[in-house]
């Protein structure tokens, strides 16, 4: 194998990486320090994972506090664009992934590392958008991937591997459904998921409330928005990471954001899973009504187009890309007139926009009432048709000619 001699491990404290420190140790002979980002996950994910990373072998670790970062200048900005994979998916995951490799490899250039280490599978996303961005950052740093190497291929393995070597594990047989946490959204998939004949059952869905059960009184609060950017609640300014949590709170209490979907990988599969985004889902929302109001026929296709666009880009891994760059440009510009309040309503899993205004809002009332007006000249309406209608007019009256 090649001569490394020290790797920055992207580290959970999960099973997986948990067996990957002493198995770097064993078959690289290198110093091996764990690098846990906390993009909002939850203190229960956190609490005793240095600890736990020491014990497994690890030299030392570094955790990063990365949960403002992550909502301001990577949740943000694909709001703005308006990013949602395959119509359903607000791409939690995926979002997560390239900050988390980024603050890695700033770890691993500080520490003076020659190698970087993830515990993502052969068969999923992760491994792709991990890879790529190390590779836009750090090209000169090789790259482990454990689970395309070992001979490890399931969680007894692993378990029984720990066990030889003395290493503790709170980990158990007995786990059925793999979940990703962070601020933005709670996945879960295998267990019944695997078959979609099955529908889900309760252990599918971690955070919200089951819609039927939720409360049986409505909720109502304002939005400000500025610039494509929720900056404030009841008129209570926030910083991006506070709205996101009180609205999380708030969506997961009436059982918002829950979707249950198969979705095409980057790998070529198809994967089914359950997805949970209270907050990201009312936040959407609330631009999409801003967006109604202020921008005009053609900036709204284009929005459209980019939001398109940019879900690939985010879901492929491809953050670091010009391409990327390009897309959030182009979005940031059109979000400049994107400024607002709106009055939302949660109520047992949806979300109602009731109230909505703007002073960029194009929508006017003079112009559109089905009363009598003084701006709009009806007739006007008649030579604009032919006009539009031109083309059509004239194939058809070649088609007649030539018949």
């Amino acid at each position: 194998m090649r001569d490394i001699k020290k790797v920055v491990l992207a580290y959970s404290g999960g099973l997986d990486t948990s067996a990957i420190i002493p198995w770097l140790k064993e078959n690289y002979a290198c110093e091996v320090i764990a690098f846990v980002a906390d993009v909002g996950q939850g203190e229960a994910e956190l609490v005793g994972i240095e600890e736990k990373a020491l014990a497994s072998g690890a030299s030392a670790c570094y955790v990063a506090n990365l949960k403002e970062e992550f909502v301001s200048d990577y949740i943000y900005p694909s709001l703005k664009a308006g990013a949602v994979y395959e119509g359903t998916y607000l791409l939690g995951t995926a979002m997560a992934r390239p900050i988390i490799a980024k603050a890695q490899v700033a770890c691993a250039l500080e520490l003076g590392a020659d190698a970087l280490c993830h515990g993502c599978t052969g068969k999923g996303n992760d491994q792709v958008r991990f890879e790529r961005a190390y590779a836009a950052l750090a090209p000169q740093l090789h790259v482990i991937a454990p689970w395309r190497e070992w001979t490890l291929r399931s969680r007894e393995a692993l378990l029984d591997y720990l066990s030889e070597r003395g290493i503790p594990t709170t980990a158990s047989i007995e786990k059925i459904y793999s979940r990703d946490a962070n601020a933005w959204h709670v996945s879960t998939e295998g267990g019944v998921l695997e078959n979609t004949w099955n529908a889900p059952n309760e252990l599918c869905w971690a955070w919200t409330v089951d819609p039927e059960f939720a409360p049986s009184t409505p909720e109502t609060f304002s939005l400000k928005i500025e610039k494509g950017e929720v900056v404030a609640v009841e008129g209570e300014r926030m910083s991006p990471y506070e709205v996101l949590s009180f609205l999380n709170q708030k969506g997961a209490t009436h059982g918002i954001g829950r979707i249950d979907i198969v979705e095409n990988r980057v790998v070529g599969m198809k994967s089914r899973g359950c997805y949970e985004t209270p907050g990201g889902t009312i936040m959407l929302e609330a631009l999409g009504a801003i967006e109604q109001l202020v921008l005009d026929k053609d900036c709204f296709l284009f929005r459209q187009e980019l939001a398109l666009k940019a879900s690939h880009v985010i879901y492929d891994g491809r953050w670091f890309t010009p391409l990327c760059a390009s897309i959030f440009a182009a979005s940031h510009s059109l979000a400049e007139e994107v400024s607002g309040e709106v009055v939302v309503k949660l109520y047992k899993g949806q979300v109602s926009i009731l109230q909505k205004r703007s002073e960029r809002s194009l929508y006017s009332e003079a112009f559109a009432t089905f009363s009598e007006d003084e701006v709009y000249d009806q007739s006007h309406a008649g030579g604009f048709i032919r006009l539009y209608s031109l083309p059509c007019r004239i194939r058809a009256l070649k088609k007649q000619i030539q018949k």
